[in-house]
């Protein structure tokens, strides 16, 4: 067990950096400053005869080293250097005479806290036990109730006179070693409603801590209430921490699961993480909305978890034989990791780097890409699905088509383009199924239902052979009936 001595209102007695019940149930003596027993038949009256101060407040509590010179004058007895004491010792006890006297109604007399039992008041020892007989924390100190803690102790920003060693001196209570309390356990017990029923720190937090040390793991801290309830303080930091992930992201799933975990709740992620530790992974100018929803690491706020970059498991080795088929019919999904420049380094390695500053395309191809697309110069759909790359930027530049027919649609710049679209789609239906399903086709080019039955084979068109290569194609339009089948 440690001690160190500490002075409280000119009373010095022992401050417990550990195992406070014990040394509490067995006080260590206090080697005199001023003999009591000794100076006994000078003093008949009670305490407060000499410390004023126990008793009205701005009174000073030491009598002055006059009173000791009426007696100690070289003469009747023999001088004494003797002065008040100065400042009381570092300590974080909450404790004043004055205020102990109002709140105890003057019930409780100086030999209560200052005299063992069956002992006179000459016989003078600071028995802090007193204090747990009084105010009956109802068990361990370590483990008393929250609000309690305040009645005996400030908050460490109060603390000042404390050093750095002594903080890292305080007991730890039992609490804080069982499992899961670094993550989900102290967030339980660090808010509580304060007296004017807003949320504030528990007091028990406090005595300890300091938002400095929160802020080691909390991404979020200044929009956490119990956390900015907490002053600034250094020495906090000499407390003990350890940053450790949740269970759930150990599981062999979790990077395939955790996008719709941080959809539903974004929050809680932004306790650890920033937008840069994301970005790790998340690459690419549109970033999915909890990421773009986390803080940037700054000033009062902890850095964020520092990810590595992992492989899904689908990558094995033979994925790349493959991976076009998904690359294609999901582009969003690879576009969470690689950037344009990953594909062009593979599919395009002597124009992954040109002048234009990594674009596969020239500068202004976006301008004149109707005509490469539909002159065939490239085969767009290498790089580009059609039905979600295609659709959706013409869509957000409202060049997307609103009904099938009518004078209002993607083709007005070409008038009269319906009695020649024919064509177009037999040189390029790849660009026009970047805006048209099937069923536009059959509005018009249909046998059943309510087509205007006009004819969609070209010239030289063999409905046998296409029959026999591919009847589906034949029900699209003519349902089951189709002409010739047996």
């Amino acid at each position: 067990m440690r001690y160190r001595r500490i002075r409280l209102m000119g009373l010095t007695f022992p401050l417990i950096l550990a195992g406070f019940g014990a040394w509490a149930s067995n006080p260590r003596p206090m080697a005199p400053v001023f003999d009591h027993a000794k100076h006994t038949p000078l003093f008949p009256g009670s305490c407060t005869t000499c410390h004023v101060g126990a008793a009205e407040p701005g009174a000073p509590f030491w009598p002055s080293a006059a009173s000791c010179a009426s007696c100690h004058d070289g003469v009747v007895k023999p001088r004494i250097e003797w002065s008040p004491p100065g400042a009381a010792a570092p300590s974080n006890l909450r404790f004043t005479h004055d205020r102990h006297r109002v709140a105890t109604a003057d019930s409780v007399r100086c030999a209560q806290c200052h005299s063992p039992a069956d002992s006179t008041r000459s016989v003078v020892r600071r028995l802090v036990r007193q204090c747990i007989g009084c105010h009956q924390p109802g068990g361990d100190h370590l483990s008393v109730a929250n609000e309690q803690c305040a009645t005996c102790h400030l908050p460490l920003t109060e603390a000042r006179g404390l050093s750095r060693g002594d903080v890292a001196g305080f007991p730890v209570p039992a609490s804080h070693r069982t499992p899961g309390f670094g993550l989900e356990g102290h967030a339980k017990l660090a808010p509580v409603r304060g007296p004017d029923g807003r949320t504030t720190v528990a007091a028990s937090c406090a005595t300890c801590h300091a938002q400095n040390f929160c802020i080691n793991c909390h991404v979020n801290a200044p929009e956490i209430l119990p956390i900015r309830a907490l002053g600034q303080d250094e020495r906090s930091l000499v407390h003990g921490f350890t940053f450790a992930a949740p269970r759930s992201h150990s599981a062999a799933n979790f990077l395939a699961v955790h996008g719709r975990e941080a959809q539903r709740d974004a929050a809680t992620c932004a306790t650890c993480h920033t937008q840069p530790s994301c970005a790790t992974c998340h690459v690419g100018s549109t970033l999915p909305k909890p990421v773009t929803a986390m803080h940037q690491p700054g000033p009062g706020r902890a850095p964020g978890a520092q990810l590595e970059r992992h492989k899904p498991l689908s990558h094995v080795a033979s994925f790349r034989e493959g991976h076009g088929r998904e690359a294609s019919a999901a582009p969003r999904a690879c576009a969470t990791c690689h950037m344009q420049a990953d594909c062009f380094s593979c599919h395009r390695p002597d124009l992954a780097q040109p002048a234009g500053g990594g674009n596969y395309h020239p500068a202004g191809f976006l301008v004149r890409h109707p005509s490469a697309a539909y002159a065939r110069q490239t085969t767009c759909s290498d790089c580009h699905n059609a039905q979600q790359f295609c659709v959706s930027c013409h869509a957000q530049s409202g060049l997307s088509a609103r009904r099938s027919l009518g004078a209002s649609s993607f083709h007005d710049g070409r008038a009269a383009f319906i009695l020649g679209h024919g064509q177009a789609a037999r040189q390029s239906l790849e660009s026009c199924v970047s805006c048209h399903v099937e069923r536009d086709c059959t509005a018009c080019h249909s046998s059943v239902g309510r087509g205007f039955r006009f004819n969609p084979h070209g010239p030289g068109f063999d409905a046998n052979r296409l029959r026999r290569r591919n009847p589906e194609m034949c029900i699209a339009c003519h349902g089951l009936a189709i002409p010739g089948a047996p």
